[in-house]
């Protein structure tokens, strides 16, 4: 049975009058309960899914939370230092909207990249001297220069792209995954999040588990975090003094009076309670063996970096990535934070770049070393770009930029993505795209086609509508940057 219609049919008449009889006691109830976020056993997606023969079956998103600058990064624009410190001609602007960090500027300066730039790769391909690992690289990543989206400040832009809406309430992308094609390893989750450390500015902005969480699917679908200190994921570990058999008994004895409860009120809930409970379960093996790298060779450890060493770090994040990735979890999310640079670029941006350009290389590295590449997808990118004018005061050394979604840049690499491709054109300001231009619902419409799924044709029922990732409008996969 279709596991949407099977939620709605469990949803009985002795539940509706339950629930309406409870009331406020079950929403007091709710509130005081614990946050179970662990991914459910038994998800085998749905049985539809992949629409076709997928290219990938797995997919780590390295997200740089915060708007990395393309200027200084991926798109050259060598004109611009003929222009320093003039204005930015209101043709180019066209008007558009500002934030209420440099709508008071009266002026708005244009500030060239720093940085020296250099072609790379069979197809001499620009990018920054920030990134060195990542040029070594280039012919195996698909960058795309013209993404582009309607969000301009944080929260909404990184909530859209993560969920496809501005507003909270969707299901994240990893959730769809996990609701669409199911889990492939049943001791551990089908999608992991990681948020590490970072070196730049520490004041960012603050990340929300709404960005993976399940929205309006059934809570076994939302992401498992996994943490640097202490238990890798709340709750995970037996109190003192509780062995594992205690354990083992205690959850016999819970399942059978949640499977009590759910046939006197047949909420699908307590099912997926019982299944989360017995995931945590498995988890208490699988989660130690994930996190211990000790058998990792010298020369694996050494090509992610010194900060592998350090717990929390991007690259030690990166290296459980790929540890997941042969343990065939569907989905893992790691959120670099601190790319949020309106001050301050010569000071803060090397340092962030710094801490995931060598790490991202070699997770590439590692992943074709052991033959995974070509079967998992690896994405990096953030929620919007950068402006080409200054924010703030202006040197020819150091500089600001506010947010910018009219144009900003993405890579994409390993399953089902043409390596050595750039896609998409800016005008000499990377300010306004030129040419092929890419919605984030396209990106993510990309996404769900190397995976083998039609986004068009993957929704879920919810307050009397087919909810999609991609939203209503007509949206296309990038077909140019496909293998």
């Amino acid at each position: 049975m279709h596991p949407a219609e099977k939620h709605f049919q469990q949803l009985t008449r002795r539940h509706f009058f339950g629930q309406t009889g409870l009331g406020l006691g079950t929403a007091a109830l709710a509130s005081l309960m614990p946050n179970t976020s662990v991914e459910a056993s038994g998800n085998p997606g749905l049985p539809e899914i992949p629409h076709f023969a997928p290219k990938a079956k797995r997919a780590i998103y390295l997200f740089a939370a915060g708007a990395p600058s393309q200027i200084d990064m991926f798109d050259y624009k060598p004109k611009l230092n003929e222009l320093f410190d003039t204005d930015l001609p209101e043709s180019v602007r066209n008007g558009q909207r500002l934030t209420t960090m440099t709508s008071g500027q009266t002026r708005f300066p244009i500030a060239p990249s720093k940085y020296k730039f250099q072609q790379y790769g069979e197809n001499g391909t620009w990018l920054s001297e920030l990134i060195p690992h990542t040029a070594k690289m280039v012919d195996d990543i698909a960058i795309v220069r013209s993404v582009h989206t309607e969000a301009i400040n944080h929260d909404p832009a990184i909530t859209y792209i993560c969920t496809g809406n501005q507003l909270p309430g969707r299901a994240s992308l990893g959730a769809w995954l996990s609701y669409g094609l199911g889990s492939i390893n049943e001791d551990l989750p089908s999608f992991v999040v990681m948020t590490p450390s970072w070196s730049g500015r520490q004041q960012a902005q603050a990340l929300y588990n709404r960005l993976w969480g399940s929205g309006f699917l059934p809570s076994r679908y939302q992401g498992v975090a996994l943490r640097s200190g202490g238990d890798p994921v709340l709750f995970l570990s037996n109190p003192p003094g509780v062995s594992m058999e205690l354990r083992r008994r205690m959850l016999d004895r819970l399942e059978q009076f949640n499977e009590r409860t759910y046939e006197q009120i047949g909420d699908p809930e307590t099912r997926t309670r019982i299944e989360q409970a017995e995931m945590a379960f498995r988890m208490q093996s699988s989660v130690p063996e994930l996190i211990d790298t000790s058998g990792e060779t010298k020369a694996t450890l050494e090509r992610y970096g010194d900060a592998v060493s350090k717990p929390g770090s991007f690259a030690a994040s990166c290296l459980l990535a790929r540890r997941m990735a042969e343990r065939n979890v569907r989905f893992v999310q790691i959120f670099h934070r601190g790319w949020d640079q309106h001050g301050n670029i010569s000071g803060d941006l090397p340092k962030q770049c710094g801490d995931v350009d060598q790490p991202a290389w070699a997770l590439i590295q590692d992943l074709k070393e052991r033959g995974m590449l070509d079967d998992t997808l690896v994405v990096f990118g953030g929620e919007f770009g950068r402006t080409v004018y200054s924010q703030g005061k202006l040197t020819r050394e150091n500089y600001g930029r506010d947010h910018h979604p009219r144009c900003f840049s993405v890579w994409m690499a390993g399953g089902g993505i043409k390596g050595g491709v750039v896609h998409g054109e800016t005008d000499d300001f990377s300010y306004n795209i030129t040419k092929d231009p890419v919605h984030i619902h396209d990106l993510n419409a990309t996404i769900l086609h190397t995976l083998g799924i039609d986004h068009r044709r993957l929704s879920y029922r919810h307050q009397g509508l087919n909810v999609r990732l991609t939203g209503v409008e007509e949206q296309h996969p990038v077909k140019e940057i496909l293998a």
